[in-house]
């Protein structure tokens, strides 16, 4: 199965993305999970409409203002809020959580968000979920 293309002229996207963020969630099905927080890995790629590409091939460079793009900082922080809100069982629960967030702008076409607990396992640098969702 090909992987999408978030930054893609034909589609006049663009890719935005997060790499790494660190949190302490409070997260897991097992009762000692429920007592304390945990370190997360959350990863997110998102396929952003470009603003004014009349010309699929080439868009315009368009005005350097905040505005006229989806704000990673403005990301970051629903995605910190929502991570240590409460607690939350499943790793997929929270990936889904984070879609919805993400996807709240319009001009995202596509998100996918990994969630990753790093301390699971002691012969296991992680374990988690990935998953992709889409506005429809």
């Amino acid at each position: 199965m090909d992987q999408p293309r978030y930054a893609d002229a034909t589609r006049a996207t663009r890719h935005m993305f997060i790499r790494d963020l660190m949190l302490n969630a409070s997260i897991g099905v097992h009762p000692h999970e429920h007592n304390g927080r945990q370190r997360v890995r959350i990863n997110i790629d998102l396929a952003v409409a470009d603003e004014g590409a009349a010309n699929l091939s080439r868009a315009a460079v368009g005005q350097d203002e905040l505005g006229r793009v989806v704000d990673y900082e403005t990301i970051v922080n629903n995605v910190r809020a929502m991570a240590t809100a409460g607690h939350v069982q499943l790793v997929e629960t929270l990936a889904e959580r984070l879609c919805e967030v993400c996807l709240r702008d319009e001009r995202v076409r596509t998100a996918r968000v990994r969630v990753e607990k790093l301390d699971v396992f002691k012969d296991a640098a992680s374990a988690g979920v990935e998953i992709e969702r889409r506005n429809v």
